[in-house]
């Protein structure tokens, strides 16, 4: 079967899955977000420019799972301060993704792909790593399944890079299957994912006036 047959292929699952996924959780994101509203009050989403195909930006949807506290500088507190309670336990099950769900239908994601990341970040990535922006971002990836919360950024893009290069519809298959496990194990969640490794630009700067 030809890449651009294997790549509808891709598509066409992505709109059937996704369309039956929203319809199947419908009552735990109604759920979610009637606990969002009583406890952390509005908005609901949370929503935030990540950079996309092509590196074209787009607009990512989730569940808001964290309070607006600041500390006396006016300063946001750390994520693992302001996520407790209920958006703790929505990180937990997973159920904060969920609404990517509508980026997949509008075209914006795939099920699965390299995470997209901030725009910030676009400036960082070294010539070979750009090879992700040449695919649709995925709510999960290579990396999620197949690395660890605190990996050097090396490494996690090295997984994208590996993804794109070696992209197969079976691939995606054992993505998905190895994300489910992880989701009903509830492993690999971050709350506080600042406190386990340095943002992506931070991390460059760094290694750059190390070297």
């Amino acid at each position: 079967m030809s890449y651009q047959a294997q790549q509808r292929i891709k598509r066409l699952l992505d709109v059937s899955i996704a369309l039956v996924l929203l319809i199947l959780t419908a009552p735990v994101l109604a759920a979610a977000v009637l606990l969002i509203r009583v406890q952390l009050g509005g908005p609901v989403f949370f929503v935030q420019e990540r950079t996309g195909r092509w590196q074209r930006p787009f607009r990512i949807i989730k569940l808001r799972t964290m309070t607006d506290e600041r500390d006396t500088n006016g300063e946001l507190l750390p994520d693992g301060v302001r996520c407790r309670g209920v958006g703790r336990l929505l990180r937990k099950l997973s159920v904060d993704e969920l609404p990517q769900l509508v980026n997949v239908l509008r075209g914006d994601l795939s099920l699965v792909g390299p995470r997209p990341l901030l725009p910030r970040y676009d400036p960082w990535y070294k010539e070979r790593e750009r090879i992700r922006f040449d695919v649709r971002p995925g709510i999960t990836g290579l990396a999620q399944v197949g690395g660890r919360n605190g990996v050097p950024w090396d490494e996690r893009l090295g997984y994208d890079v590996e993804y794109v290069t070696s992209w197969s519809l079976r691939l995606d298959l054992v993505i998905l299957a190895r994300t489910v496990g992880k989701v009903l194990r509830g492993s690999g969640v971050a709350t506080d994912p600042a406190a386990d490794m340095l943002d992506l630009d931070k991390e460059r700067q760094l290694s750059w006036v190390r070297s």
